[in-house]
């Protein structure tokens, strides 16, 4: 497995004050976060050792927040074999998550628990938030499932085996109010649009496992779409490189800051590691007041009049 590494990209937007060499001290006003990148395998013991790992190695960064890629604690050989393995949020595995929560003193974003569904044939793709005490704060399950024939590449049917959410939900952290996705809901602005005007949500969280072929179209792209638009950070945790021989991840973990600009990335985007940055709240204060798009937005009964 590639080496860890911790990757650091600051804008002076962002951070007038950060030193451009050496170490540097984080401006009061910021908070640090990771965003953890990885290739999870179908062994549960081997994922949970390389997650305790980059949560150890997030908290000594300083970070008050990680964020694990979609299906951080399992990816299958084959569809339909994360059902077998998957539990409620209150069963062994999860609970073994929230004590590296509580013994590192940090938060943790799980995005993309496999969450057991309503029968023994189903799933729920479940994003759970964790705090620095190892309670859990809050979970959102995925609403649009991966059912796609990918272009050059092999057909997907997440619904086969996955029960979609139905809730839209933010939560308050100590990084900021944090709306909560995953993976292909970001292609579904909707949902981003909910997240920020009418839940309030200063963070994007955007933990994914995007394919080979639709991460070099489209990952990036989309990311810095969805944080302008909204004028929101966006976190976005990656899985990278070959599970299995039939399935592999574009990678590239980011954090994006509200103006669009990347902050933090790995400089391989398929090596296991923590990309880091510090988010820092007033920069989306400022953006939004500077250009008030809250303010500008026309309600939905304008559009419907205006197609008439």
């Amino acid at each position: 497995m590639p080496v860890n590494v911790i990757g650091r990209i600051y804008t002076r937007l962002l951070l007038p004050r950060f030193c451009v060499s050496g170490e540097s001290t984080m401006p009061s006003n910021s908070v640090r976060v990771a965003a953890a990148q990885m290739t999870s395998i179908n062994d549960l013991a081997a994922n949970f050792a390389t997650c305790s790992r980059l949560v150890k190695e997030a908290a000594s960064a300083g970070a008050k927040l990680l964020c694990f890629p979609e299906a951080f604690s399992y990816v299958g050989a084959k569809d339909g074999d994360s059902v077998s393995i998957a539990e409620p949020l209150n069963g062994p595995l999860m609970i073994k998550y929230c004590s590296l929560a509580r013994e590192s003193s940090i938060w943790l974003s799980l995005g993309g628990f496999q969450e057991k569904g309503s029968d023994d044939e189903h799933l729920c793709n479940t994003h759970v938030v964790v705090d620095d005490t190892g309670e859990i704060r809050s979970s959102y399950r995925k609403i649009h499932l991966f059912d796609v024939d990918v272009p050059g590449g092999r057909v997907y049917k997440e619904s086969r085996f996955t029960e979609a959410g139905k809730d839209v939900v933010a939560v308050d952290s100590p990084i900021g109010r944090l709306g909560l996705t995953v993976c292909y809901d970001l292609r579904f602005p909707e949902i981003y649009q909910l997240l920020r005007f009418q839940h309030g949500a200063q963070v994007l969280l955007v933990p994914s496992a995007f394919t080979k072929v639709t991460g070099e179209a489209h990952w990036e792209i989309l990311l810095r779409a969805r944080a302008i638009e909204n004028q929101c950070y966006v976190i976005a945790a990656a899985q990278a490189g070959k599970h299995n021989e039939k399935r592999e991840s574009y990678g590239d973990t980011l954090i994006i800051d509200p103006w669009g600009t990347v902050v933090g990335r790995l400089p391989d985007r398929l090596s296991t590691g923590i990309a880091v940055a510090d988010i820092d709240l007033s920069l989306v204060d400022s953006v939004r007041e500077k250009m008030p798009i809250a303010k500008q937005r026309k309600p939905i009964d304008f559009w419907k009049a205006a197609s008439l």
